[in-house]
């Protein structure tokens, strides 16, 4: 029988012990502590006590746990003394049955882990989806993770370790993230269209107009009908639009979306993760036959990364009439202008200007994204609200000094390019740092025809400054552009600047942030506030109207833009479920 909250919301201590018996790998000292964090409100308020019992904890019993755990495919499996819930985990993935050459690997890479570390390797083999990680897959995250800090990999130990015990709480409670899995499912589907060149090497990257990138929209506009959306089609610059009708005709509508383009060699769910959360509740709203008295608008940007033509946001800008005609007239890397790209498509350019939205018809925007990185996957915390989305300006530049002769110019008589931009570094880094969320990267850095035995006489360079408000982002970038002349006046070298793009914070609508907060906070997850640091087509629609974002926690250290982006079919569900709760909140307001 499927285990409850009020069972354990009315357990005595010991037993409400016994009933998480299992969860953590011999650590009942876990629920243990926990039970005073009573009563629960969720299943995701139960798992974050305990993770948050975890986090209090001394370093020796954050150790002790790890160390608690059985090696994978090691001497408690072959001696057949793993825990049940060891035993099953394992077995699902595969490593009960391993070949002798798969079985002498990971041998191999248990002890050389345990010899750099002090501690098993963890993993959760079920994986974001719980049905099991392939053993490739195991022993190439087995390899990657050899390579970490040791106090770094500590905390990756932990987050799996939390990740096992979220599969095993769902398992005692039969809990099924039945929506979060089909959420899942759609995004792994979507994947199998990539640009030539790239599905050779196992790599996604579907870019504006290819012909996977056509294949993406058709697909998306399948699922939207299958969903129940009451119309759907493909607009003229390839966003992909469902709309799902109001009550009452004629009510205002609420627009959400994302973007089903990638970066080269990306991951799936950056961007499309906002296409399909929001497509599963109008799929849950139409198989209870249901009306909300406001129409849902969901749009699959077709372009918003910028990786085929310079025009990022192209698919959300269209929406608010920032279309730019010159673009049609820009080249990708095989010569094929935007306008040749289009006419492939069948996509008409007449058609354009039709696509602007009037704000007058629309309550707002909401868009759901994966975080893009670490901070909730550190801090344990599968959701975060977005209070602002950065603001940054962009510079290229390049610092002028002499090249002379390694070995016969004297330290003090150097006009050492390179140099002068290496301090610029580090002060961006330190000023940055001081504001708390602002960041600086310097992420180019060139010595154009550089000799290991010459002092550089030049040094080219970029610089990348974001704050969440506009004021903050000027401060932190006049104080770095003065550091910077007046690091060339101290070393007798100059420089030269051009600013390559310059975006205005977009601030997220109090009373949209707001419903997010009440959202999440109904599912019992805490309540973080976060700025976003990357763009996202929400900074669009904030020109024309009030939008709110909502972040969802990546595993693999938050990773971004890489083949290991990924999330869980659990955050995912949860994700669902805050939407879900926005939407009724909403239609609650406008029947008041």
């Amino acid at each position: 029988m499927a285990l409850t909250l009020e069972q354990l919301n009315t357990a005595t201590p010991d037993a409400f012990t016994a009933l998480l018996d299992g969860t953590y790998e011999h650590s009942p000292w876990i629920a243990g502590r926990a039970a005073a964090a009573r009563p629960f409100r969720s299943l995701a308020h139960l798992k974050h006590a305990l993770v948050q019992v975890v986090s209090k904890a001394s370093t020796d019993e954050q150790l002790d746990l790890i160390r608690a755990h059985p090696e994978l495919a090691g001497k408690a499996m072959v001696s057949k003394t793993l825990t049940a819930e060891s035993t099953r985990e394992q077995g699902k993935a595969g490593l009960t049955d391993c070949t002798p050459e798969e079985f002498a690997k990971i041998q191999q890479l248990n002890a050389g882990y345990n010899a750099k570390f002090g501690f098993p390797f963890i993993l959760a083999v079920r994986g974001p989806r719980g049905t099991g990680l392939g053993k490739r897959e195991i022993i190439d995250t087995f390899e990657r993770r050899l390579h970490n800090h040791p106090g770094f990999e500590r905390g990756e130990a932990l987050r799996n370790i939390h990740r096992i015990a979220e599969i095993r709480l769902d398992d005692k409670f039969g809990a099924q993230p039945t929506l979060g899995n089909e959420v899942w499912d759609w995004q792994e589907q979507l994947s199998v269209h990539t640009d030539p060149g790239y599905a050779e090497k196992g790599q996604l990257t579907v870019t504006y107009l290819t012909e996977a990138h056509r294949a993406c929209a058709q697909q998306i506009a399948a699922w939207m009908r299958e969903a129940g959306f009451d119309s759907v089609e493909i607009d003229a610059v390839g966003n992909v639009v469902g709309r799902y009708e109001a009550a009452t005709p004629g009510a205002r509508t609420l627009l959400t979306g994302s973007h089903y383009d990638t970066v080269r060699n990306g991951g799936k769910y950056d961007g499309r993760l906002g296409i399909f959360v929001p497509m599963a509740c109008v799929r849950e709203l139409k198989r209870q036959n249901r009306r909300l008295p406001f129409a849902f608008e969901v749009v699959g940007f077709a372009e918003e990364e910028g990786q085929r033509y310079k025009a990022t946001f192209l698919g959300s800008g269209a929406l608010i009439g920032h279309f730019d005609p010159k673009w049609l007239d820009q080249k990708d890397a095989d010569g094929i202008t935007m306008r040749e790209a289009r006419q492939i498509a069948g996509l008409k350019e007449e058609d354009i200007p039709k696509l602007q939205r009037d704000p007058s018809k629309y309550l707002g925007f909401v868009e759901v994204h994966i975080e893009q990185g670490p901070v909730l996957n550190e801090l344990d915390i599968p959701l975060g609200i977005v209070t602002s989305i950065n603001g940054g300006v962009r510079y290229v530049g390049e610092v002028i000094g002499m090249a002379s002769h390694a070995g016969t110019t004297p330290m003090d008589r150097r006009r050492d390019a390179a140099a002068a931009v290496a301090e610029l570094i580090l002060f961006a880094e330190q000023r940055a740092a001081k504001d708390g969320d602002s960041v600086a990267t310097v992420g180019m850095l060139e010595v154009p025809s550089g000799s290991i035995n010459v002092v550089p006489g030049r040094c080219k360079f970029s610089l990348d400054m974001r704050a969440p408000n506009n004021p903050q982002r000027d401060a932190l970038t006049a104080d770095v552009l003065a550091e910077l002349e007046a690091i060339c006046e101290r070393r007798g070298v100059r420089y030269t600047l051009e600013e390559s793009m310059r975006a205005s914070a977009a601030p997220s609508a109090p009373e949209w942030q707001q419903r997010w907060e009440k959202a999440v906070d109904t599912l019992g997850v805490p309540l973080f506030r976060m700025p976003s640091g990357a763009g996202h087509d929400a900074m669009k629609l904030h020109e024309v109207m009030p939008q709110a974002m909502l972040f969802v926690r990546g595993i693999n250290s938050g990773i971004s833009h890489n083949p290991l982006e990924s999330s869980t079919n659990d955050d995912m569900q949860l994700a669902v479920e805050a939407f879900q709760l926005l939407l009724d909140n909403l239609a609650a307001e406008k029947t008041q």
